[in-house]
């Protein structure tokens, strides 16, 4: 974490290398950072980007005694993701649901400052969210003939509290404390929630069964079938994600999409995959779609960029298909945006 007042001497990787005059590339190679006794990265052990305190390496390799950092917490310390969970006492993916909340967002501090930063928010905030919560039970329970009494943004991470709290946690248990119908909803969001994490147990354990994974969990058995349905579509959708993540940052950095768009990998009906990213509104189309079957396409809906499913390519006004291949590079994807010529109103026949 980033203990409060020591946002100024915070230091990333490519700063690092500026003070010892080398290129970021060297550092990564060479790993300086991992010598005995180099102060250790003040980032989350689970931060994809480390950060050190400049005033702790800048006496390091001048030779000097390293300063202490403050030991005690304080309500400014600035907290990233896995930290914020941490804080809850829930998993990591489930905070990045809880951020949507309109306190946390407001108050979220991207370090270092621009598109590239990551995530934190003071400790103060993640607090006062944590004691806003209601605890089982609150609300009274669903009554009988209402709908969700929750908002619906908040179904999946108050369904995941009560399963850290007890992993064979029922239907009927969720639906009564939760004020939500059992089905779909509860049932749904169980079964969700249990194959996203039999899906993190296999990534880290790959030789693991999915029946086994299950039972380590402690989920019941009656639960393993929807729950492994889950996990299955949950490994393809992470399979997917970095190619994904990597061509919605090349159409930000060419000034054609939005910049930070969290993609959301929609599960389709037969097992196909989809997700849009966003372009800029000065862009003849609203978004462009991957769809695992199909490929990339434009898209002529701001609010429904995928649109419904019907099991056949879409084709209208306003789509063109993009890229010779399902996976084109973003280079090939970029030219056919900019170049009518290059795009089709059908997928290729090759994809």
């Amino acid at each position: 974490m980033i203990r409060a007042g020591r946002l100024p001497y915070v230091q990333t990787m490519s700063d690092l290398a500026d003070a010892l005059g080398k290129k970021v590339t060297t550092i990564r190679n060479q790993k300086p950072y991992a010598a005995e006794g180099h102060p250790a990265p003040i980032s989350s052990p689970d931060a994809r980007n480390q950060l050190w305190d400049a005033e702790q390496t800048k006496a390091y390799y001048a030779g000097e005694p390293i300063p202490e950092l403050p030991q005690v917490d304080d309500d400014e310390d600035l907290l990233d993701r896995h930290e914020a969970a941490q804080e809850l006492g829930i998993a990591s993916i489930t905070w990045n649901t809880y951020k949507k909340d309109p306190d946390l967002a407001a108050g979220m501090v991207l370090v270092p400052a621009g598109p590239k930063g990551t995530e934190h928010w003071p400790r103060r905030l993640v607090l006062a969210y944590k004691d806003s919560r209601p605890g089982r039970g609150a609300g009274g329970g669903r009554r009988e003939g209402s709908g969700d009494m929750i908002p619906r943004d908040q179904i999946l991470p108050r369904i995941a509290e009560l399963l850290d709290a007890d992993p064979a946690v029922t239907v009927e248990t969720v639906s009564d404390t939760l004020g939500i119908t059992k089905f779909p909803t509860a049932q749904t969001g169980l079964a969700t929630l249990r194959g996203r994490r039999i899906a993190e147990l296999l990534e880290k354990q790959p030789g693991l069964a999915l029946k086994d994974a299950a039972l380590e969990l402690g989920y019941p058995t009656i639960t393993h079938r929807a729950a492994a349905t889950y996990a299955e579509h949950e490994l393809r959708a992470r399979g997917a994600r970095p190619y994904l993540q990597r061509t919605a940052e090349a159409l930000a950095a060419a000034g054609i999409a939005q910049h930070d768009q969290q993609l959301d990998i929609r599960q389709l009906d037969d097992g196909a995959m989809a997700a849009a990213v966003m372009l800029n509104t000065d862009q003849p189309a609203a978004a462009v779609v991957w769809d695992s079957r199909y490929g990339w396409r434009t898209s002529t809906s701001r609010r429904h960029p995928i649109g419904k499913d019907t099991g056949t390519p879409p084709e209208g006004a306003g789509i063109r298909y993009l890229g010779s291949t399902l996976q084109p590079e973003p280079e090939e994807l970029l030219t056919a945006l900019r170049d009518s010529r290059k795009s089709t109103k059908r997928p290729h026949a090759n994809t």
